[in-house]
């Protein structure tokens, strides 16, 4: 009877797979390619280990002369193509070269010893080897970006796996038995390796799939608590942020203070040079807020030309300072080709540890209101006001 675990079973099992995982991969592609790139080249990678396991399949019906190399390349494209999705999906250069090196040199060495010298332990051990450098290359990547994160680690175990399994059958094909190293032969040893590779070949493309989707979910978490058009927080994000900040600052005893910042005539920037230089002048201003404070310091686009920026651990004078240092700042760095501009700021520090924010933001307001009455380009300091009891 056959037995369940034999070559035709294992190759006809992952060519089915690799399709349906080739379609999802596809899909994701069509809808993200411009937040997560790579995942269309291992599509396509996908769709060519299909053919392979076609042609693989189809020894009998095709002479070997034909089907061999065929399936061997499209085999070899299919790994090339994931390491060249690999290195997009990390924003390294491609690697074309390296693919087509050596996918070219495992067609002339199965050539040579198909044709010339037939000689399977040499075509396997140059295959073995040649494939390595795929999963090596892919490796290195995944190492020099590695996270603490499980699907990062996952994927660069399953790689190293990878490594040593293919690497296991070139050393065997040559040194031990080459001949029981031959994918079709009925034998427990092929059998073993067979499903080895082919099972860590698609628990590879899962674990792409599975670094794909988290940064995916990194990007779509960001955009919802980040302004797309100057990258600081937005209203959401702050107030998310803000939560930290007052929790520690509450077990802390230490100083808070904000800024509420405005672009002055903002409106006429818009009318004499149009909205797109509005737009380079907002996002030139949020870089010069940005450069001047703190990691720990949280900046937010909170209106059209309204910034506001939380001081943890900042008491008034130094958080005046800085909003002084700001305003300087923005007027030594003009870019060419961006309108000038000027700010007015409205600084606010906690009165105590139980006023809200909410009452933190009007006072700021309320000093920025007066900054523009009284002339613009300055930074008044918010009064103090009773609190609720």
């Amino acid at each position: 009877m056959k037995s369940a675990l034999d070559p035709f079973t294992i190759l006809f099992t992952t060519t089915l797979t690799c399709a349906v995982l080739a379609v999802a991969m596809y899909s994701m592609h069509v809808s993200f390619r411009r937040e997560v790139a790579g995942v269309g080249y291992w599509a396509c990678g996908l769709l060519c280990m299909v053919g392979a396991g076609g042609l693989f399949l189809s020894r009998g019906l095709l002479p070997d002369e034909l089907a061999l190399p065929a399936a061997n390349t499209c085999l070899m494209w299919g790994i090339g193509l994931s390491m060249v999705g690999t290195r997009r999906f990390f924003g390294a250069p491609p690697g074309w070269r390296i693919f087509h090196a050596v996918w070219v040199l495992e067609l002339a060495a199965i050539l040579w010893w198909l044709l010339a010298e037939p000689s399977f332990p040499r075509r396997a051990t140059a295959f073995s080897f040649l494939v390595a450098v795929f999963y090596l290359d892919q490796l290195r990547l995944v190492w020099r970006h590695r996270t603490p994160h499980f699907t990062s680690w996952f994927f660069g175990v399953l790689l190293a796996l990878q490594v040593v399994n293919v690497l296991t059958r070139g050393v065997a094909a040559m040194f031990i038995n080459g001949e029981a190293a031959d994918l079709m032969q009925r034998s427990p040893l092929v059998n073993v390796y067979l499903a080895l590779a082919n099972f860590m070949t698609l628990l590879m493309t899962v674990a792409f799939l599975m670094l794909a989707t988290r940064k995916l979910q990194k990007i779509l978490e960001q955009r919802s608590t980040h302004d797309p058009l100057t990258g600081v927080l937005n209203r959401r994000g702050f107030l998310q942020g803000f939560s930290g900040v007052r929790a520690r600052q509450q077990r802390h005893d230490s100083p808070l203070s904000l800024m509420a910042i405005d672009l002055d005539l903002f409106k006429a920037i818009n009318d004499q040079h149009g909205h797109a230089q509005g737009d380079k002048v907002l996002v030139h201003v949020a870089s010069v807020v940005m450069r001047s404070v703190r990691q720990c310091d949280l900046v937010a686009r909170f209106g059209g030309e309204e910034f506001v920026a939380l001081l943890p651990e900042t008491a008034l004078p130094q958080a005046q300072q800085l909003a002084q240092r700001i305003q300087a700042q923005l007027l030594e760095c003009q870019q060419p080709g961006v309108p000038s501009c000027t700010i007015s700021i409205g600084v606010a520090s906690q009165q105590t540890p139980a006023e809200s924010l909410d009452s933190l933001l009007s006072r700021a307001d309320a000093a920025l209101y007066r900054a523009k009455a009284n002339g613009r380009n300055r930074t008044e300091i918010a009064t103090h006001t009773p609190l609720a009891a």
